[in-house]
């Protein structure tokens, strides 16, 4: 029998593109350097390193809040660090949480939560922080900021689980992201989104609200692939809330988007690192803008709905 814990995984993006700028022996010891440190918080909350990936950690703690006061650590100030390194040399974390029973042998752990853990991590944006429902269920009434996602598709699992997104960033730093429902503008009395038609190419896809949230990325853990370099493992993500369809960015070069026929909705909106609503039709492009007519675009069309654009910068 395991013992119940929580698990973190938290996994350094972006250490291809460092390799490239810094060299093999250099971007080796900067790696190394930031696991070391992720692992000395990860201890200094009470958590016991079962071991080091390359460029990621996993942890177990035996108390859930431990375990996300060690993650909001974590996020908190890499972000601070990130701001004085170049851009090229910037590996932001994302980090899964899951709690459940843990089975420790020869020094490694198995279990579920394990494996949850890992695929939140992948499945996670740069600088965010996926956790169960199990684990926020353990935290006390207003310990941490967070909003439900839902339940998340995960390979493997018959069942969804259902995730929550912890917003990490402190009050009144210049990072803050609210975890308020997105304010819908100029919405009209009948604005219930009823489902999202994609097109890529020749493949076509059409989703009903029942069916997000899903992602659109690279690997085949989306549920719509855009198989080109610029596209990043799951790029962005597409989930119904309040009535509408809200289109999210958690890539790492950037998602733009361009509506058709919109009064008063003009030219290409820039999203990095926030959402929208999606409304009418129009295109999406992953990596690169739509003015650059070599980017990966998705074609999109909405019914059910006549939403308006509102946008939440989540700078």
């Amino acid at each position: 029998m395991g013992a119940n814990s929580t698990v973190i995984f938290a996994d350094l993006t972006g250490s291809t593109r460092v390799f490239e700028a810094m060299g093999n022996e250099r971007a080796t010891d900067t790696v190394t350097r930031l696991t070391q440190w992720i692992a000395g918080v990860c201890e200094a909350h009470s958590g016991r390193v079962v071991k080091m990936l390359g460029d990621g950690v996993l942890a177990i703690f035996s108390a859930a809040d431990a375990a996300t006061a060690a993650v909001l650590e974590l996020q908190r100030n890499h972000q601070k660090r990130l701001q004085a390194w170049p851009i090229q040399l910037r590996m932001d974390l994302q980090i899964g949480v899951a709690n459940g029973e843990v089975l420790e042998v020869d020094g490694d752990c198995y279990g579920d939560a394990v494996n949850l853990a890992s695929r939140l991590s992948d499945l996670a944006g740069p600088g965010q922080i996926w956790a169960t429902a199990s684990v926020i269920a353990q935290l006390r009434e207003g310990e941490v900021r967070h909003r439900s996602l839902g339940p998340i598709n995960i390979r493997g699992k018959n069942e969804m689980p259902i995730v929550h997104r912890i917003d990490w960033q402190e009050e009144h730093s210049e990072f803050l992201t609210m975890p308020a429902a997105l304010a819908l503008s100029g919405r009209v009395q009948d604005s219930t989104f009823g489902q999202i038609e994609l097109s890529w190419l020749d493949v076509r896809s059409m989703f009903s609200a029942a069916q997000l949230p899903i992602h659109l990325g690279r690997v085949d853990d989306a549920q719509f692939v855009v198989n080109d370099p610029r596209v990043s493992r799951l790029h962005a993500r597409i989930e119904a809330r309040q009535g509408g369809c809200v289109l999210v960015d958690v890539s790492t070069y950037g998602t733009w988007v361009r509506f058709h026929g919109s009064a008063g909705v003009s030219g290409e909106i820039s999203l990095r690192r926030d959402e929208c609503v999606l409304h009418g039709s129009g295109e999406i492009g992953l990596g690169a803008p739509l003015s650059d007519f070599t980017a990966p675009t998705i074609s999109f069309n909405t019914t059910g709905g006549n939403l308006l654009l509102s946008r939440r910068d989540a700078r």
